[in-house]
């Protein structure tokens, strides 16, 4: 049985959204995968250059859900977030070494913060982990690429 990755943090941090690792999107250059992802959100430069200046991933995140998103926004997100994360990967060689030396681990964004759509959360009733872990999916797709 492969081992499991519940956690991004300490040494499997970089496998995180907020992890520094600037990426660019249209042009722009955002200091992690989940300020650009939140900035995708709308088309307006001025707004998505705030929210690039933003110091820590987690003010991008909160201006994030302060925008109406586009109307597409759940057929479009999940391909915008695997295009963020391998752009990183293939931008930074340190961090695509790190993530292939994971090797056939199940990547899981376990988290606190009730994110069952990206992550999975310990559900305490039933002792397991749930939700769609998307991130985690997404992370697994990519190394499979590299390794390839």
């Amino acid at each position: 049985m492969p081992m499991k990755i519940t956690r991004f943090r300490d040494d499997y941090e970089f496998l995180s959204n907020f992890y520094p690792s600037p990426i660019e999107m249209d042009g722009m250059t955002y200091p992690t995968v989940e300020h650009a992802y939140q900035a995708a959100k709308t088309e307006n430069e001025t707004v998505r250059r705030k929210i690039a200046d933003l110091a820590h991933p987690g003010a991008a995140k909160a201006a994030g859900r302060r925008l109406a998103r586009p109307d597409n926004w759940f057929e479009i997100n999940l391909q915008l977030m695997e295009d963020l994360v391998r752009q990183k990967f293939t931008t930074h060689a340190d961090l695509r070494n790190k993530l292939l030396a994971t090797g056939d681990a199940e990547l899981i964004e376990g988290n606190s913060w009730n994110d069952k759509f990206f992550g999975m959360t310990w559900d305490k009733n039933k002792n397991v982990l749930s939700g769609e872990n998307h991130l985690g999916q997404i992370l697994m797709r990519v190394r499979t690429e590299f390794a390839e």
